[in-house]
This record gives structure tokens, C-alpha cells and sequence, in this order.
């Protein structure tokens, strides 16, 4: 089992900004990547931004030059630094990691999301 905690969440105002974390745990072998997904009512989940081990990294188009994906792959963590938010920008967030565990099998796990609200 490979268990995702986030946290960072809230409201804040246009214009603000934000960080996400997201740290993994339990029965990890390696992670391939980490990534940051979002969704409001009535629409799919969406990807926000992705990390993977080599360092490449792939954005939405509505966040490019806005939001920062970063990683500490010693602690298994993803972080997500929002700037320059906007309305259209609230959602649950949920943080999302694929690779091996221990028993070298594949996992593919989703926290349990976090709610950021822009509005003034």
C-alpha cells in the first residue's frame, strides 16, 4: 500500500498564492513520477502538472508560467507552488504517484485531494 497525504489547501484571494505538498509512504520501491490533478463538480479530473524522476516535467496550458512543480524525491515529496491565482483555478486538488513497490509490482495512488477556492 503507498499512502498520499496532502496538504496547503484554502481560500485565497485573486492574485494570491499557494503551495500543495504532497508526501508519499509505505511500501514504495521507486516512483516514477508525481503529479498534481484537479477537479470541479460536474467535470473529470484534469492534470495540473507532472514531475517524473528524470526531471521532466509536463504543465497544463492554463497554468504554464504560473504554477511550480517541484520534488524531493529523499523525502517523496511533490510540491505544487501556485502564483498569480485566479477564480477559474478553484478545485479539488489531488496529488497522484506511479511506481513500484516493494514487491515490484506497479502502483498507481491518489491522495485524498484538498480543496483550493479563489475568490475575493
Amino acid at each position: 500500500q503507498v499512502q498520499l497525504v496532502e496538504s496547503g489547501g484554502g481560500l485565497v484571494q485573486p492574485g494570491g498564492s499557494l503551495r500543495l505538498s504532497c508526501a508519499a509512504s509505505g511500501s514504495i520501491f521507486s516512483i516514477n513520477a508525481m503529479g498534481w490533478y484537479r477537479q470541479t463538480p460536474g467535470k473529470q479530473r484534469a492534470l495540473v502538472a507532472a514531475l517524473t524522476s528524470g526531471g521532466n516535467t509536463n504543465y497544463a496550458d492554463s497554468v504554464k508560467g504560473r504554477f511550480t512543480i517541484s520534488r524531493d524525491n529523499a523525502k517523496n515529496t511533490v510540491y505544487l507552488q501556485m502564483n498569480s491565482l485566479k477564480p477559474e483555478d478553484t478545485a479539488v486538488y489531488y496529488c497522484n504517484a506511479k511506481g513500484y513497490n516493494l514487491g515490484l509490482r506497479i502502483f498507481d495512488s491518489w491522495g485524498q485531494g484538498t480543496q483550493v477556492t479563489v475568490s475575493s
